[in-house]
């Protein structure tokens, strides 16, 4: 099967990013002709491995967003890139961000970073699915992208950014998320210290 007439499917599909299974459902091709094609193209450079199982289209990259939620599961943008997607923090962040139960982690793609920091099972709530384009992406709340961010600052894993823009943020819901991680200090530390000055 040429490459044309692969890429015409996985264009009509609206494919971006693809695990061996769905090719091969795409395709209709039994595994082993399926693995084949996979390792012919991406030795080519048409198509680059993501992680193992995984691929990517070159010509018709997914967004860095959507790498970010795939690349390392379970995980959802969150921390800076969140927080820059929401607009509480005016920089652009030039990696992804993300937060995982699974242990911290940064991988380098396509001369991207892909940050995972690992947080508390109990926390890992207050994201939801995002349409940007054509993706869903998930994505923290801005709550909560706070939140996480925080909690990392408060371990003194990560310094404090001084323009944090907080208008229309509910402080209601910074504490309530702040709970989740069952930290007293740490709840204490957001309203007594952090909300109070802000």
């Amino acid at each position: 099967m040429k490459w044309i007439e692969l890429q015409k499917r996985i264009v009509e599909k609206n494919i971006t990013i693809f695990t061996v299974s769905e090719f091969r459902r795409i395709m209709n091709l039994s595994e082993t002709a399926a693995q084949k094609l996979l390792e012919r193209y991406t030795r080519r450079g048409i198509l680059t491995r993501l992680k193992k199982g995984s691929y990517i289209v070159k010509a018709n990259p997914p967004t860095s967003f959507l790498i970010s939620n795939k690349l390392y599961r379970p995980s959802y943008v969150s921390l800076e890139s969140a927080l820059s997607y929401h607009k509480i923090i005016p920089e652009t962040v030039y990696g992804v961000t993300a937060a995982t139960t699974k242990p911290t982690r940064n991988f380098q793609l396509e001369g991207k970073s892909f940050i995972y920091h690992k947080i508390k099972k109990s926390a890992y709530t207050g994201y939801k699915p995002v349409k940007i384009g054509n993706e869903i992406i998930l994505m923290a709340c801005p709550e909560k992208a706070l939140v996480d961010y925080l909690y990392l600052v408060n371990l003194g894993r990560k310094p404090l950014y001084e323009r944090l823009d907080f208008e229309g943020l509910s402080k209601r819901r910074i504490i309530a998320s702040s709970k989740l991680f069952n930290r007293p200090s740490f709840e204490e530390w957001i309203k007594n210290d952090f909300l109070r000055n802000n």
